[in-house]
């Protein structure tokens, strides 16, 4: 039932369950709903639809990849308050990656493509469904009072941290430029946000909206955003880390990993190989 919920999108848009995907050079792979092409110089991920296609130059040896724009979309991967101001103790190599990300975020909206932020944003339901070794994860002292829900204290004399992680609260917004780049580009139905819970809306939205090709940034790298990657990867999307608005606190041979297993899973790239491809305004 799930394949089947995955495949509906694109047995839409060819409009038959018993299509044959015509492959004479053996050059095309997947199947008549959800399928690549290998190009000359590297892949054609539009399914077919070539309208206002645009190629991105990848690294060598990825080669190029041609995207279609309405079928895009760049992923923004807990890029909070919680994680990143540094009165929580939050990542420097995170914060640095703010003015990269916001810059790719105005090339991707340009070109039609939809920009999706995905944060923590637990409502007291879901702490009735946490598993534990969530709680575990998230906590500060080793004891589930300090774990997803407890109240964070003030900072600065005046700003309420809020409680930990939970919806509305100010640790769970986007920190620094970014919380206005969030509001205002869902404010004007260019960006999307999902609220990150045990379960989340947004493979309804990309199957809803035939969204096929993702690109991922955020923090951690090995952690929500790796994980975030792989997840998408197994439900057969198009999966592309950009590692110039990716970053962790953990040690380097966890980066590493991702980076290994990005490659093979899909594609890594870096937004200065992206943006200088797009038409930027």
């Amino acid at each position: 039932m799930k394949l089947r919920r995955y495949l509906l999108p694109f047995a839409v848009s060819y409009g038959c369950a018993n299509a044959q995907l015509i492959n004479p050079n053996n050059i095309t792979f997947g199947n008549p709903f959800n399928f690549w092409t290998k190009t000359q110089d590297g892949w054609d991920l539009t399914r077919g639809n070539h309208t206002n296609t645009i190629t991105l130059p990848l690294p060598h040896p990825a080669g190029n990849v041609t995207i279609q724009p309405a079928a895009s979309a760049m992923v923004i991967i807990d890029m909070q308050n919680f994680f990143l101001h540094p009165e929580l103790g939050g990542d420097p190599l995170g914060r640095a990656l703010v003015p990269t990300t916001i810059n790719m975020i105005h090339a991707f909206r340009a070109n039609g493509i939809k920009v999706l932020w995905t944060n923590w944003g637990l409502t007291d339901f879901d702490l009735t469904t946490m598993p534990p070794a969530f709680f575990r994860g998230f906590s500060s002292d080793g004891t589930s009072a300090t774990s997803f829900g407890s109240d964070m204290g003030t900072i600065q004399g005046n700003i309420s941290v809020g409680r930990k992680l939970m919806r509305g609260s100010w640790n769970a917004q986007p920190f620094g430029d970014l919380l206005d780049e969030q509001v205002g580009g869902v404010a004007n139905g260019t960006d999307f946000y999902f609220n990150k819970r045990t379960s989340t809306p947004m493979q309804t939205f990309l199957q809803d909206n035939m969204i096929t090709t993702l690109f991922f940034g955020g923090v951690n790298i090995d952690q929500c955003v790796w994980g975030t990657l792989l997840d998408s990867y197994y439900k057969g999307y198009d999966v592309i880390l950009v590692d110039d608005i990716s970053a962790t606190t953990s040690p380097t041979a966890a980066t590493g990993m991702v980076d290994f297993n990005a490659a093979l899973n899909g594609w890594r790239t870096n937004s200065t190989d992206i943006i200088p491809a797009l038409s930027v305004p």
